[in-house]
């Protein structure tokens, strides 16, 4: 008996010890950490953040995604005592939430009428704190944004700070209240609270720069910002990826091409430890290593095993011909390569080979690596699967891509592992993507577009994806959806304008949504496949160097004929344009903008952006709530006689008279004006005089109407699906000649 008794006292003493070691960490009373602890143990709570909501001087408002039954009772034991807790109505009435709620005052709402009360407003005058559960929306319909809406409004009445909260693995606790085909569950996820600092809703407004979002939009984003940066923080690609086996199961089908077959996270994972060790014998940390391979499970397990072995993942274009190679190896300082004799000799890319080893670089075969794989590496890659066989940090670069070049010779951009992963965290934020998805991905992963929405992003999400290794199999491609039953398609204007002319009525009818970018999307294109297949398209915009995505359309938040708004985190400002009324060359900054570029003049040096903004060289405006409208690149407008002409509006309007052809706008030099505009096109039937007439009932100027038209049968094109511009102009120059065009 008196053993037991000491027993009891010392369990009793250390449980006491530990809670007073909570109460100096984080600023709690002695009953929260009494209610905290076992919370802390069962779950490993990473809880660094909390201080923040602490330190918030009152008034404030804690914004907290409510994503599990669990998230009062964490709120209740580290909010300040004297915060006042908007429960839902079930967390008001459980039982067993009881002692937690003895904690702090708690009130039930309705939330039809939650946030018409003054006495929310009168609470925060008094230098008061609230909490405020919103409910967990990736997409929230009408009712739920109310909530935005009235949260808004409160804080700004009653002028007060907002805190967002966000419990990152909570949603896959046994009583979260996601469905459970989103969000696997698992008894004990370790849960990481995370919580940005406290800025009032006109702060909130004014960060986002030149968007301008409304308060409640403002609020909204800002909670998205919040889940955006908490989710995978601190991690690299690889340890996301690694997580994310054990989130959604080791076994379950993840990556799927038209070869191979499909490949679990397991065998995935198995094969990635295999190359990253021979890549750690046989390269240097930090060093970059060129991949040159198609879509294919390949490149899934390649650029896993690049960043398992500690090495940076450069991804090598191979339809940019062999000089653009050889410069893409010399400039990053490519010494190894990553390929397949069966995709080179299939695809006849000896020429690129050939440029590969010029710049330097040697080819480490698959085949031949698959060949001398021993047992021993097998048995190693069975049991350390998880583990990564090279240094990890979340902040080293983890990508070098080369832009299209359609208007220039391609860049290397540097992406960090953080900036990849809060892109495809800001865009899982706004885009309801889950486990019942399936991806199919044409789009080739060496496009920043095709690598993160078509292979990163579902890997992510555990959601199975079917890579296609061409987008230009304009008759395939539908009849593989209609076999395969996709849900979800990353895409171009021009690839989902070629798949609805070759597709049936059913092809494409599995798919609930389809994500386009790289070019505008045509409002034909939008209207043909929705009315055939019922799929909505929402129209992005981005560029490698945001890795990739800056602006989205969404289900609740789209507006036709835009690029959607900001993705959460991101600021803009706009530099006026000579000539440019409404708009301006739009910069940007936020966690997924480049590390920097490298350069050929300077190769393997990475030039950092000054203030970590960028010049994305588009001509944009914003509306009154936030949403993007392109008018055009900088370079993709004419100076014609003094006035600065949108060569995209005019495209625009090309494709609005003859929607069945593809066109381009290019100006060449002209002596007597300085530039020319001429269209290119595919349309047999067109016409000046009509293009003339229908540009003057849109408004256009004489000066805006291309004067010259060249036909041709095929518009050139960049294997993303963007117009090369720079052959296209070349085309009009030559056939215009040198007299004309001078």
């Amino acid at each position: 008996m008196v053993l037991t008794l000491i027993l009891i006292g010392a369990v009793a003493a250390v449980y006491a010890t530990a809670c007073a070691a909570l109460m100096m960490r984080l600023g709690i009373t002695f009953r929260q950490a009494l209610s905290y602890l076992p919370l802390k143990l069962l779950y490993r709570i990473d809880d660094r953040a909390v201080r923040i909501a602490r330190k918030s001087e009152a008034p404030v408002v804690y914004v907290i995604s409510h994503q599990s039954r669990l998230d009062a009772a964490l709120m209740l034991s580290l909010l300040p005592d004297d915060t006042l807790h908007i429960l839902d109505e079930d967390s008001a009435k459980s039982a067993w939430l009881e002692p937690w709620r003895e904690l702090a005052r708690t009130i039930a709402f309705n939330t039809e009428h939650v946030f018409v009360s003054r006495r929310l407003v009168r609470v925060l005058k008094r230098k008061g704190r609230i909490a405020v559960y919103m409910p967990e929306d990736v997409e929230p319909d009408v009712r739920s944004f109310r909530l935005y809406r009235a949260v808004s409004r409160i804080a700004l009445q009653g002028e007060a700070r907002v805190v967002p909260i966000f419990i990152d693995g909570a949603r896959h606790l046994p009583f979260s209240r996601i469905d459970e085909a989103t969000a696997p569950r698992r008894w004990f996820p370790r849960l990481r609270i995370g919580m940005l600092e406290p800025l009032t809703i006109p702060e909130l407004v004014s960060r986002a720069g030149a968007a301008q979002p409304t308060a409640s939009g403002a609020l909204f984003d800002r909670l998205a910002e919040a889940r955006s940066t908490t989710n995978l923080a601190g991690r690299t690609l690889f340890q996301a990826i690694v997580e994310a086996a054990g989130r959604f199961g080791a076994d379950r089908e993840i990556v799927e091409d038209v070869i191979s077959g499909s490949l679990s996270y397991r065998r995935m994972l198995m094969a990635t430890r295999v190359l990253a060790s021979r890549l750690a014998r046989t390269t240097a940390p930090g060093e970059a290593v060129g991949l040159l391979l198609p879509n294919s499970n390949g490149i899934a397990i390649a650029l896993l095993g690049v960043h398992s072995a500690g090495r940076v993942a450069a991804m090598i274009n191979y339809t940019s011909g062999p000089a653009n190679v050889t410069s893409a190896i010399r400039t990053a300082m490519i010494r190894t390569i990553v390929s397949s004799h069966a995709f080179v000799e299939k695809a006849g890319l000896a020429d690129i080979i050939e440029a590969a080893k010029a710049g330097g670089a040697r080819i480490l075969w698959l085949e031949e690596l698959r060949e001398g794989t021993s047992r021993l590496d097998k048995l190693a890659a069975f049991f350390l699967w998880r583990r990564p066989v090279g240094p990890q940090a979340a902040d080293a670069p983890a990508l070098v891509m080369f832009t299209s070049g359609s208007e220039h010779a391609p860049k290397a951009v540097v992406l960090s592992h953080q900036n990849v992963l809060t892109n495809a965290m800001q865009v899982e934020a706004r885009l309801a993507i889950g486990p019942r998805d399936f991806v199919m991905n044409v789009l080739p992963v060496f496009h920043a577009f095709g690598l993160l929405g078509g292979l990163i992003l579902p890997l992510l999400a555990g959601v199975k994806t079917l890579l296609y290794p061409s987008p230009l199999h304009f008759k395939l491609i539908p009849q593989l959806a209609g076999k395969k039953r996709p849900t979800v398609l990353f895409s171009t204007d021009t690839f989902l304008s070629a798949y609805a002319k070759a597709a049936g009525d059913q092809d494409f009818a599995c798919l609930r949504m389809a994500v386009a970018g790289a070019e505008p999307l045509l409002a034909e294109t939008r209207r043909i496949w929705m009315g055939r297949f019922g799929t909505r398209l929402f129209e992005g915009y981005g560029m490698t160097e945001a890795a990739p995505v800056l602006s989205l359309n969404s289900a609740t938040h789209e507006r036709e004929g835009s690029v959607g708004r900001l993705l959460p985190g991101v600021r803009a400002r706009l530099e006026p344009i000579e000539g440019i009324d409404e708009g301006g060359r739009l910069w940007v900054t936020g966690p997924n903008v480049m590390m920097g570029y490298m350069s050929a003049d300077r190769p393997g040096v990475i030039q950092r952006l000054e203030e970590g903004w960028h010049d994305t060289g588009d001509i944009v405006s914003f509306d009154r709530e936030g949403f993007v409208t392109i008018k055009g690149r900088a370079k993709r407008f004419a100076k014609i006689a003094g006035e600065m002409v949108s060569l995209g509006a005019i495209e625009m309007l090309v494709h609005a008279l003859w929607p069945e052809d593809k066109h381009a706008i290019v100006a060449v030099p002209d002596r007597r004006r300085g530039e020319r505009i001429v269209l290119v096109t595919t349309a047999e039937q067109a016409d000046a005089n009509e293009l003339r007439r229908r540009g003057k009932e849109a408004g256009m100027t004489e000066l805006a109407i291309p004067q010259d038209i060249v036909k041709i049968e095929e518009i050139p094109i960049h294997a993303t699906g963007k117009t090369d511009y720079a052959a296209t102009r070349q085309i009009a120059i030559d056939r215009l000649g040198h007299a004309t065009a001078a």
